[in-house]
């Protein structure tokens, strides 16, 4: 069985066992605004980081991203039972502690707390120009 672990609390995750296979056993674990934990393998998180390096120094966006991908974020290595550890300063704001979703993002994980997926969703409903905006990109 493939598991994330975030600190004391472990994740069932199907996924993991693909990503280790196509990309190895390390893994850049990060968020953008703290709400929720992103694990990305090492090669996936080397090719965002050679983008960023193409980007001026005085590009704002790009020293925003860094700033808090650095501030949250950790390479980690799968232990011996198959967790991924999420630090501890991106576990306590993304609320991970309890009940959580995993979710496959095509090239990385998103690990949210379980009600504030919930609360989003309810939020922020599917509309008809969502539906006509991925008709739009052919999906």
């Amino acid at each position: 069985m493939d598991v994330i672990g975030l600190g004391t609390e472990i994740v069932e995750c199907a996924r993991v066992r693909a990503m280790i296979e196509e990309h190895g056993e390390r893994f850049y674990v990060t968020s953008e605004n703290g709400d929720y934990v992103r694990i990305y393998p090492m090669q996936v998180w080397s090719e965002i980081e050679e983008k960023l390096a193409r980007l001026s120094s005085h590009n704002r966006t790009k020293q925003k991203f860094l700033t808090r991908a650095n501030y949250f974020g950790q390479v980690v290595e799968m232990d011996g039972q198959g967790r991924v550890l999420v630090p501890p300063v991106l576990r306590e704001s993304a609320q991970t502690k309890g009940e959580v979703d995993v979710f496959g993002n095509l090239d990385y994980l998103e690990v949210m707390n379980h009600t504030r997926v919930l609360d989003e969703m309810k939020n922020d409903p599917f509309t008809e120009d969502d539906y006509k905006a991925l008709e739009d990109l052919g999906i």
